[in-house]
């Protein structure tokens, strides 16, 4: 009624000025504070049309009346409630933020209803404004609010871990934090205290009310969150502490300890208390019984014992530190008064001087159940060296190295998130990748898994971790990053990789990791520090055959020579791919890697002109010189058909000579091995080359140089290619000593040189120059070359075989006549007489084979039926059958047991040896006794070896023809004058 007397006009100015009010303290809520824009906004979008109407005069009626009275009460509902929700505590209104969402959503459709009220069409004064009102009232009452994804994900979380009647104080730190931070409140103890105080106010509230559900809710949440240790004050825990502390400190121990029974009695007299008291430690004793247990001078708390881990006896700090463990699980507040009472800095110490495993593990236990979700004890635990004590039980055996990832784990949570600081400070710990990696190996899964997230974030805080990691064994973050990292990251692993000391496996490891493909592909598109780094690093993945096959696979051949021979491009590049190319060529490979990513050959001619157009440009750098030398060393020796090509398509011999000259003491070698080579198919222009001043003093050190046996034998090989007709360059060679550096290769080098040092010495065995020979012979190579007729190698063998052969062949003009005193029949001699060759021999003089005692060794040769050392061993026997001393020739050979294998030849040998064979038999059966001897076998030899056809003209049938006339000439003849012979 009170309403009816008041103007029209009046009521509009109070609701007007209402709408404003509200309006304005709805846009300062906090929580939830977009919702409450919307409602402060729609708010002052209706005091405009409100002020319209005042300035229009409303006219005075039922329906204006009814319609202002609505909309009042409805403003007034939103007003109570932004009033309702102003100055509650954050925590409570994001806890309800659901529901607030709820009321102001309710509350703003409830105006916008009201001011469809206003909405008459035939209305004059509203006439203007009605399409504002009804736009306005329409919006309203459509109007939908959300509470925000964050939040929203709190609030579930937490009453998901209501529903699950979490309790643990991690989880309760997380809440608080991830509560606190959504308010805008500081995770700080002081600030926290606060918002819990006005938390505990709603519930005192709610239970006024007599909302009983909401208090059991809210209840739920406090008792949770109380839990976090940032919501307790610790500086008055720590005050409480001292406070306990001061009362056992003026007491001194004296009487023995008492075990500690049931929870409910008395800790001290077992009795059930009546008058209990609580001491710092947590532990709870009848008062009077306490009191008399610090009369006696005792200090140490009756249950835990504290003074159990200054005691240094094992078996005593292990009950102190279960002791500890499950004052933790009774009361988490208990954490705080261990740390505050100075244990946490005890134990870490006696981690870091203990030797018992068990003490060790249950520390580290121990250890994580203090640090448990308690930023505070984190600290005191880092503070006092616990790094530098934790990080070394992570390489011990699997139950201490578990406990202490599981601690480290834990001791770098910070809540949800990692405690960087703490990290960086891990990260400084020299061995604790290499520990982490070794766990992450390891076959305990869950000490793996924490490893791997430890690790994992390490590198966040400093890639240098990657490589560090990758040193240790474990390269897949370091490819990771070269993979998909951004460019610094990826030069930076690929320098770190450069640097690596790493062997066969672990190259291999990370070629089958996958490093090969993106390298390439860095070669192929990067810019030039890119390419040249990833150049670097196939340069030493490309030690590994496996990952040579890979490169290849992966197109990366004809890549990298395109980018090798491309013109204007730097020098450093050039150097990583020659280098690539010669590991390609490496360890016996040749060209097999030389394909496309097909598999198909390349085309190796060019390649093979362009590796030796390198070399033509003196200013080139020997950088890319070396190893293009060596990769056309490698393909050079690995295929003849290249040689040729490198001779006689690409002008290889004028190229390599010069660098016989090189400053470059490793160019000047491969020179001499690609030399080798080339002779074998153009030999002069070597000669030529040599014969000028200085060039061969060079060639002679190669044959000298101790430090490399490749050298020396592709020196020796080098001369042993050049025409033996070259009289000059044999005659300067013995001017330089060059024999004797080739005779020392006989005794030390390998088996290959020791071939080519043989090969090399026929230009100074020849018979036409017995001067050089005795030379030869002067350098005690006599021996040796018997001593080859030993070894395993048949071209050794064959080869010694020969020289013995030249020599021999100087023999019957060598050897000295003996003396004759007295008539014939008292002649003596005071020398023996040489069987083979009737006068006074000797190995230096006359290089009898007989004396120097290597009959046997050729003899031998024929029983091995070996054709290449069989057909030497004929030409050698058959020096000791030359014209003059036929007869004694044939019965040493008769009495070395030599005739026989000869005629075996004829059974076994090609048509060239059966003719040597059948050669020296024309010398042996001269003899009528050694046709007496052997003319049977010989016979049936012969007429088979020509078909019983004596008529054949081959060269072979007319020296068959041959020696079967000589037989037939002595085969009536049945006695033999020479004893033995059969």
């Amino acid at each position: 009624m009170a309403m009816e007397l008041i103007p029209i006009g009046t009521i509009l100015a109070l609701v007007t000025n209402q709408v404003m009010k509200t309006a304005q303290a709805a846009k300062d809520i906090v929580i939830e504070k977009e919702s409450f824009k919307v409602l402060s906004k729609h708010l002052f979008d209706i005091e405009p049309l409100l002020k319209e109407l005042q300035l229009r005069q409303l006219n005075d009626s039922p329906a204006a009346r009814l319609a202002l009275e609505a909309l009042e009460a409805d403003v007034k509902k939103a007003n109570t409630l932004v009033e309702k929700y102003k100055n509650r505590g954050r925590f409570y209104l994001l806890v309800k933020c659901r529901h607030i969402v709820h009321e102001v959503q309710e509350v703003t459709r409830d105006i916008g209803r009201s001011l469809a009220a206003f909405s008459i069409p035939d209305t004059e004064v509203l006439s203007g404004i009605s399409d504002q009102v009804n736009r306005l009232q329409s919006e309203m009452q459509k109007v939908e609010f959300k509470t925000s994804h964050s939040q929203l994900q709190i609030v579930d979380k937490l009453n998901q871990g209501l529903r699950d009647q979490k309790r643990d104080q991690c989880f309760a730190n997380d809440m608080l934090e991830e509560i606190a931070r959504a308010v805008g409140v500081p995770v700080e103890p002081s600030e926290i205290s606060k918002e819990l105080a006005s938390f505990r106010r709603e519930i005192e509230e709610a239970g006024n009310r007599k909302e009983r559900a909401e208090v059991l809710f809210l209840e739920q949440v406090i008792e949770l969150l109380s839990q976090a240790d940032t919501a307790r004050d610790f500086e008055e825990m720590k005050k409480q502490y001292f406070q306990r502390a001061q009362v056992i400190q003026r007491y001194d121990t004296q009487k023995e300890y008492i075990p500690p029974l049931k929870p409910f009695k008395c800790r001290i007299s077992g009795e059930v208390m009546v008058d209990p008291v609580s001491l710092c430690t947590g532990t709870t004793c009848e008062r009077a019984a306490i009191e008399a247990w610090f009369d006696c001078g005792k200090k140490t708390d009756p249950d835990t014992g504290d003074a159990k881990l200054s005691s240094g006896v094992d078996l005593k700090v292990e009950e102190a530190l279960n002791q500890m463990q499950e004052l933790i699980r009774e009361n988490s507040i208990n954490k705080d008064w261990i740390s505050i009472g100075g244990l946490t800095d005890k134990i870490n110490s006696i981690l870091g001087s203990s030797h018992n495993r068990e003490v060790r593990k249950k520390i580290l236990i121990t250890l994580k159940d203090m640090v448990e979700g308690h930023a505070r004890n984190k600290e005191k635990v880092i503070e006092h060296q616990g790094f530098d004590y934790i990080v070394p039980c992570l390489g011990r055996d699997r139950s201490i190295s578990m406990a202490a990832v599981e601690l480290l784990y834990e001791l770098l949570q910070d809540r949800s998130k990692w405690n960087e600081s703490f990290c960086c400070q891990l990260s400084q710990q020299s061995s604790a990748i290499l520990f982490l990696v070794t766990l992450l190996k390891g076959p305990v899964r869950e000490s793996a898994d924490h490893a791997e997230k430890i690790l994992n974030k390490l590198f966040d805080v400093d890639e240098e971790n990657i490589s560090r990691a990758a040193k240790s064994g474990w390269y897949k973050p370091l490819i990771d990053r070269i993979v998909q990292g951004p460019e610094s990251s990826r030069m930076s692993m690929m320098k770190a990789l450069v640097t690596m000391e790493l062997v066969d496996s672990n190259l291999k490891v990370l070629g089958e990791e996958g490093i090969i493909p993106p390298l390439l592909s860095m070669v192929a598109s990067g810019n030039i520090e890119l390419k040249e780094l990833s150049l670097s690093v196939l340069v030493k993945l490309s030690s590994c055959h496996a990952n040579k096959e890979l490169i290849a696979t992966g197109g990366g051949v004809p890549l990298v020579l395109k980018l090798m021979f491309s013109p204007h491009v730097c020098t450093i590049l050039i150097v990583r791919c020659s280098e690539i190319v010669e590991k390609l060529s490496s360890e016996g490979n040749g060209v097999k890697f030389f394909v496309d990513e097909k598999g198909v050959q390349l085309e190796l001619e060019p390649i093979i002109r362009e590796l030796l157009a390198l070399q033509q440009n003196s200013k080139s750098s020997n950088n890319f010189r070396r190893p293009a030398l060596h990769a056309l060393l490698g393909m050079c020796r690995s295929e003849a058909k290249l040689v040729k090509t490198a001779v006689l398509t690409a002008n290889g011999v004028s190229l390599v000579l010069p660098l016989l000259d090189d400053p470059d003491s490793e160019i000047r070698e491969i020179a001499v091995n690609l030399l080798f080579l080339f002779s074998q198919h153009e030999s002069q222009g070597v000669v030529e080359y040599l014969l000028m001043p200085k060039r061969l003093e060079g060639l002679v050190g190669f044959l000298e140089n101790d430090y490399n046996s490749d050298v020396k034998m592709a020196a020796a090989g080098l001369l042993a290619n050049l025409p033996k007709s070259e009289t000059s360059l044999t005659k300067k060679l013995i001017e330089l000593d060059g024999l004797p550096a080739i005779i020392n290769l006989l005794k030390s080098g390998s088996m290959e040189a020791k071939e080519h040092a043989l090969s090399a010495l026929f230009r100074f065995t020849d018979p036409a120059n017995v001067k050089s020979q005795q030379i030869v012979v002067e350098h005690g190579a006599y021996p040796l070359f018997v001593n080859f007729l030993k070894v395993n190698s048949v071209t050794a063998k064959a080869r010694a075989a020969a020289l013995i052969g030249n020599l021999s062949m100087s023999s019957p003009k060598l050897t000295v006549a003996s003396e004759k005193t007295g008539c014939w029949c008292f002649r003596t001699s005071c020398v023996p007489v040489c069987p083979a060759h009737g006068g006074i021999c000797n190995v230096n003089t006359s290089f009898c084979l007989l004396e120097a005692k290597a009959l046997p060794y050729i003899v031998k040769l024929l029983h091995d039926e070996v054709e290449e050392t069989a057909y030497e061993a004929i030409q050698t026997l058959s020096t000791l059958v030359q014209d003059g001393c036929t007869q004694r020739g044939a019965i040493v050979l008769h009495d070395a047991g030599a005739i026989n294998p000869v005629l075996d030849i004829l059974t076994w040998g090609t048509d060239s040896l059966k003719g040597e064979a059948v050669g020296l038999l024309e010398k042996v059966f001269i003899s009528k006794e050694m046709v007496d001897s052997y003319g049977t076998k010989a016979r049936y030899l012969l007429v088979g070896l020509t078909g019983r056809n004596v008529h054949d003209d081959s060269l072979l049938g007319r020296k068959v023809a041959k020696v079967l006339s000589l037989v037939e000439r002595y085969s009536k003849s049945s006695t033999s004058i020479i004893p033995g012979l059969f």
